[in-house]
Parts: C-alpha cells; sequence; structure tokens
C-alpha cells in the first residue's frame, strides 16, 4: 500500500524502485524466519520437530523466484477500502502480487492476490469499476520490469479497450511445467475461483478455457481463505496420470502453498498390486454404479441371524442372553446402516449390556469395566465371531469375481447373466497376492473397504480431467470428500474411456454431491482461433450438445495441414518447429510412436517424454496421443490424425482422443499425413 501520487517525469523508474524495495522486503521477511531460535521455547521434542517443520515450510513459502514477477498489478481506490472518507479525499494504492510482502513497519508492499482488496483487479469494468479509479499492468522481461499499462475506470471519456500487456501474457511461450494465471484471471474465472469451501463446484470447460489453472487457484484461495480449518482435514488434486501431475505441480509452489498432495485415482485405490488389464466389456461392468449394491449384499450376506443364546459365565454364576434377544440387536444394528466393522465392534458391548441389565435386575453394581470384561468373554466373542465375521475386502472381490454361485447369489436383478460372466475370472485363482488385479478391480476393493470401515474426508478435494472417471471411480473419489467439498474440471468432448462421462449431473451423483454447481467456460485463453475452429469440427460428432470454444486470442496463431510421404518430412517438420521460440510437442498415435522415437534418434533431435521438464535445450516431447490429455505446448506437430482414431477401439472414442490431440497447441499447430484425413475434418 502507498500513496497514490506518480513522478510524472519518469513513471517506470518509480515502479522498478518499487519492485526493488518489495523483493529486499521479502528477503527481510525469509531472513526474519531463518533466524529464529526455537532452542528455548519448546516442551519436548516432538513440539520442537513440529515447529521446525513448519518454520522450513515458511522460508520455502518466502522464497522469491527470479524469473516470477513479485507484482503484476495495481489498484489505486478512488476511497480507502471499506472505509467512509471525507469528500475529496484521496484512497489508496495497492499493488497486488503472489503473494504477500510487507516493509519492516509491516506496512504492505505487495498485496497477496487473493486478499479481498485485490478482487477488483480482476472484476473492475468500465461498466462497473468497483471504486478503482486506475488498474495498470505490468509487462517483464524475465524478472525485469520493463513495461506498464494503465486503465482509467473512472474516466468515462476513455473508450474500453483489450489489455495489450494481458493478450501478451496469455500468449507468452512457455518452456517447463505449467504456469500459474494469477496475473491473467478472468471475471468468469475468478467467479470460481472464489466460490464458497463449503460448495462443491463442477466446470465444464473446452480445450484453452484455463479450467485446470482455474481448480489450482481455487485450491490456493481456499487455503488462503479458510487456512486453519483445511490444515486440520487436508486438501488434494487429482490428476489422470503421473505426467499430468509432474506437469501441473509448481502451480500451487509458485502461489507459496507447499501442502497440498497430489494423486491419481489408482493412488487413491491401491490396496492391492495392479498387475493386469480388463478389456473394455468387463472394465465398463465393472466400473457401473451397480457394482456397489452388488458389493454391498455380498458383504453384508457373512452376518448370520443368532439361533442359540449366549450364555456368559462369571464366578458362579451363569448369565444367560436369549437368541430372540440377540436377533433384535443384531436386526437393530443393520437397520441403522453403519459400516460393516462398526457394527462388528458394538456388538460384543450390546451383548455385554443385555447382561449387565440382568445383573443389575439381581441387586449387582457393575461398573464400566465389567461390562468391558464381559464383552471380552470367550463365549461373547465366540458368539460375534459366527455371528458377524471379519471380512477381508480384497478376498471378497476376488470371491466375487471368481465364484461364479456367489456372484448369481448377491447380483441377481442387478446384472444380467451375460454381464456376470463378462467380470468372471476365466482361470481359478490361489490367493490376493498371486491375482492379477487391474486397475478397476482395485476400486471395488476400495468400495469393499469403505463398506467395512469408513474412509477419511479431506476437506477439499479437486479432481481434473474428471471426464475419463467411471461411477465407481466418482464413488471412490466421493468417499475422499463426505464431509468437505469438491471442484470438478473437465471437458465432456475429451471424454476418451469406454465409461466416458454423459452428464455432469450423473457425475456430482455419483460423487455423492447432487447439490453441486456446474459452471461452464466457454472462451477460449490458450489454444489460436485458427486451431480451436479446426478442431471444433469434431464436436457434432463427438459432443453435439456442447457449444464450440470462442477464442479471445487477438493472434490466430500458425496452423497448416501438411501431406508427407515419411517420417523423415515428420522429422524435418519438428526441426522447422524447434527454430520457434517455446516449446514442441510431436504427438503421434501410441502404435507410431517407436518409428517416430526411432527416426528422431537418426537425425539427432533429443526428445524428453510426457511429463518430463522441458528446458531451453531440449524443448522437443514426444507425446502418444493417449498421455497427450491435460498437457500443452507452444507449437504441436500431429502425426497421422487417421490413425490417432484408429488406435481406438471405436471411431467416437478415436474422434474425442484426435480431438484432444488437436487442442494442445498454444501458438501454433501443424498437421502432417500421409494417408487421407478423416472425414469429420472436412
Amino acid at each position: 500500500m502507498s500513496t497514490p501520487v506518480d513522478d510524472p517525469l519518469d513513471p517506470l523508474s518509480r515502479e522498478r524502485s518499487h519492485l526493488a524495495g518489495s523483493r529486499a522486503a521479502l528477503r527481510a521477511m525469509r531472513e526474519d524466519v531463518e533466524s529464529l531460535d526455537i532452542s528455548d521455547v519448546t516442551a519436548n521434542w516432538v513440539n520442537a520437530e513440529v515447529l521446525a517443520r513448519q518454520i522450513d515450510d515458511r522460508i520455502k513459502a518466502l522464497a522469491d523466484l527470479s524469473d516470477t514477477p513479485l507484482f503484476f498489478g495495481r489498484l489505486d481506490y478512488l476511497h480507502a477500502p471499506g472505509a467512509e472518507q471525507a469528500e475529496g479525499a484521496e484512497g489508496e494504492r495497492f499493488y497486488i502480487g503472489r503473494r504477500h510482502v510487507h516493509d519492516a513497519e509491516g506496512d504492505p508492499m505487495v498485496i497477496d492476490w487473493r486478499a479481498p482488496v485485490s478482487q477488483p483487479f480482476y472484476r473492475a469494468s468500465k461498466k462497473d469499476p468497483l471504486d478503482i479509479g486506475l488498474r495498470r499492468r505490468f509487462g517483464y522481461t524475465g524478472g525485469d520490469l520493463t513495461a506498464y499499462e494503465d486503465e482509467h475506470l473512472s474516466d468515462p471519456a476513455e473508450a474500453a479497450r483489450t489489455s495489450k500487456l494481458l493478450q501478451q501474457e496469455i500468449e507468452r511461450p512457455r518452456v517447463g511445467p505449467m504456469r500459474d494465471i494469477v496475473a491473467t484471471i478472468q471475471p468468469e474465472q475468478d467467479e470460481i475461483v472464489r466460490s464458497g469451501l463449503g460448495g462443491t463446484v463442477c466446470v465444464q470447460g473446452g480445450p484453452g478455457t484455463g479450467k485446470t489453472a482455474v481448480g489450482l487457484h481455487r485450491v490456493a484461495y481456499l487455503l488462503y481463505a479458510h487456512r486453519e480449518r483445511l490444515a486440520r482435514t487436508g486438501t488434494l488434486v487429482i490428476g489422470p496420470n503421473k505426467s499430468f501431475l509432474h506437469y501441473i505441480e509448481q502451480v500451487l509452489p509458485a502461489l507459496g502453498e507447499l501442502s497440498v498432495r497430489q494423486a491419481t485415482v489408482d493412488d487413491l485405490v491401491a490396496h492391492v498390486e495392479v498387475r493386469g488389464a480388463d478389456d473394455a466389456t468387463a472394465a465398463v461392468v465393472k466400473g457401473d454404479a451397480r457394482m456397489a449394491e452388488v458389493l454391498r449384499r455380498a458383504v453384508y450376506s457373512h452376518v448370520t441371524v443368532p439361533t442359540e443364546p449366549v450364555v456368559v459365565v462369571r464366578g458362579s454364576r451363569r448369565w444367560r442372553v436369549p437368541a430372540y434377544e440377540l436377533e433384535e440387536t443384531v436386526r437393530e444394528l443393520l437397520d441403522r446402516g453403519i459400516r460393516y466393522g462398526a457394527a462388528r465392534e458394538a456388538l460384543p458391548q450390546r451383548i455385554a449390556h443385555a447382561v449387565l441389565v440382568q445383573m443389575e435386575r439381581s441387586g449387582e453394581a457393575p461398573d464400566d469395566r465389567v461390562q468391558d470384561a464381559v464383552a471380552r468373554n470367550s463365549a461373547v466373542k465366540a458368539a460375534v465371531k459366527a455371528i458377524w465375521p471379519p471380512v477381508d475386502p480384497a478376498k471378497l472381490v476376488l470371491r466375487l469375481l471368481t465364484d461364479a454361485d456367489f456372484l448369481a447369489g448377491h447380483a441377481a436383478e442387478i446384472l444380467s447373466e451375460e454381464e456376470q460372466k463378462t467380470i468372471l475370472w476365466a482361470k481359478p485363482v490361489r490367493s490376493v497376492k498371486s491375482a492379477k488385479w487391474s486397475a478397476a478391480d482395485a476400486v471395488l476393493i476400495d468400495e469393499v473397504n469403505d463398506l467395512v470401515s469408513r474412509t477419511a474426508s479431506l476437506g477439499h478435494v479437486v479432481l481434473d480431467e474428471a471426464q475419463d472417471l467411471s461411477p465407481m471411480q466418482y464413488r471412490a473419489v466421493g468417499r475422499r470428500c463426505t464431509t468437505g467439498s469438491a471442484t470438478i474440471l473437465g471437458d465432456l468432448a475429451q471424454g476418451t474411456t469406454p465409461w466416458a462421462t454423459r452428464s455432469w449431473d450423473e457425475a456430482l451423483a455419483h460423487l455423492g454431491k447432487s447439490e453441486g454447481v456446474i459452471e461452464e467456460l466457454t472462451a477460449g485463453f490458450r489454444v489460436p482461433t485458427d486451431v480451436i475452429a479446426y478442431a471444433s469440427r469434431l464436436l457434432p460428432h463427438i459432443a453435439p450438445g456442447l457449444a464450440p470454444v470462442a477464442s479471445i486470442r487477438e493472434n490466430p496463431g500458425f496452423f497448416e495441414v501438411r501431406e508427407v510421404s515419411g517420417t523423415a518430412e515428420v522429422v524435418s517438420a519438428c526441426g522447422e518447429l524447434l527454430r520457434q521460440e517455446g516449446s514442441i510437442g510431436l504427438i503421434a498415435a501410441d502404435a507410431r510412436i517407436p518409428a517416430l522415437s526411432e527416426a528422431l534418434a537418426e537425425a539427432g533431435l533429443t526428445y524428453l517424454a510426457p511429463g518430463e521438464e522441458t528446458t531451453r535445450q531440449t524443448r522437443l516431447t514426444l507425446v502418444p496421443a493417449s498421455l497427450a490429455k491435460g498437457l500443452e505446448y507452444d507449437y504441436v506437430l500431429l502425426d497421422e490424425p487417421q490413425a490417432v482414431v484408429d488406435g481406438e477401439p471405436d471411431e467416437r472414442t478415436g474422434l474425442r482422443r484426435l480431438y484432444v490431440a488437436l487442442t494442445r497447441a498454444v501458438s501454433g499447430l501443424v498437421v502432417v499425413h500421409g494417408a487421407g484425413l478423416p472425414v469429420q475434418l472436412g
């Protein structure tokens, strides 16, 4: 915060001076934390370890990234925010950046972008200036402040115009992992980012609409606004694969957030080692929400209604709990719908309580210690084991998949006979360890695990590329946020699994978040106009109900469709693109990757695999089409579109895979083909 007075002779020098002062202040803040002596303030070594870890995290959060702008904007308020001022009194100035920075007196030099006072930077307009007289954006080269651009929002004589610096920042070439969009967040994105912690938000967004970045910035905002609560309950970002998670992993640390865990759905349900794979038909059945009821029936089928009394011997006395009373207790526990394991733990205490009632009626005065002792009595233990035996989730799923009679008994009127045959294993399996579990099997085991004992809930979960999840996978994610909220991100047009999501209402229902709000982002900030227009030719064939993305990029981008005669010309095209600035992605059907890899090696072109970080020395990545989702490159060379389509089990899935591949480019796309193009591309 500072007074809104500029040096009219050299405002750029003044802003550079403020940047230098802010960096010095941030350095002093970091040094203050580094110099803390905690040797005399902790009661024991455990407290010392916890405090030391917190201090270490604080030091990391205060790191000054030399090539990342410390602030990117400035707001000059007409009046002091939230305060009454005398007529004619001037407001205050705030520099907006990635984190809060204050000087030695505690006065802010940079305001965190998540603070309420920063919100007009993203929301203010000529129509609704939100008490902002001037909004200034800064341009940087590396870490050096080199330009600024002003919008006089309260001046009716100044016409609304598109920010050149904003366009340059959106279109700036990128090398390395995904970067934050904190300087370019648009009003419709900001509304989603700042929505409350209590509600679940589902964001439908086409390629280049910034949905992934919006989800990550929402996590950063929620951690700012609800830090204590989320510190207790935890946050989690779920992505489709490790390559994708590696690509996005630097966004939150760049915003000063280090405590967010990242995982894939497979990581969440890793109760067994996955060594097998299902064909598409079996995977669809196993991923169907109806499997939840099959599993529930199978679990509770282990409960046996008691027919014999329980007799407890204590000293010279014998206490008898009749079978009808045991049956009432068992039925009450079943009717309450509590977890199988929790009910099993409650049963011996219920039996013991029945014994204590009899003791009291006979004149004794038993206490809680007596009840616990009765609950541990061998007769009670034997009865509980017979009535409510323990269930091993993996063993139960293994039996369902290998025992046709057991499956039929619990899938009756739920799965057809053909569906049951589809998921039954052809060969018997000796044990859980020797079984070749598939990813879908692991999700089934996770479902049973939750039926037996409740899955711990987090405060907030972000689920990206959600359109590819099966209903059972949605249930697995929903279990991780039963008492928390979620941000769901995806694009129905990019669903490339046989069980791909048909509607977000269905997805929210499977998550247990039917009350979630569905938002749609349709403004494209990343994909150039010509590229998204070409890719959108596929939409009527893959997602007829979705509106195409409207690119707001002023630069139409570079786009070319080129016929080639072999891999040598594909490699030559890579060389051409490498003469441009930024990252290059060579995307091809999975089956063509080995041949292209060999051709690149023969030509002496080094390349990376998806997820490996590009550098200024190595900017080319060879990307199998199956791993392209969620990634982006300045320039994309797409090899043989028809081969991408043919690599999938059906045409619609193939066209969706092609749509994903076509929309990974930020600045330019070259499509090369020797065979004919898919007819859907016109």
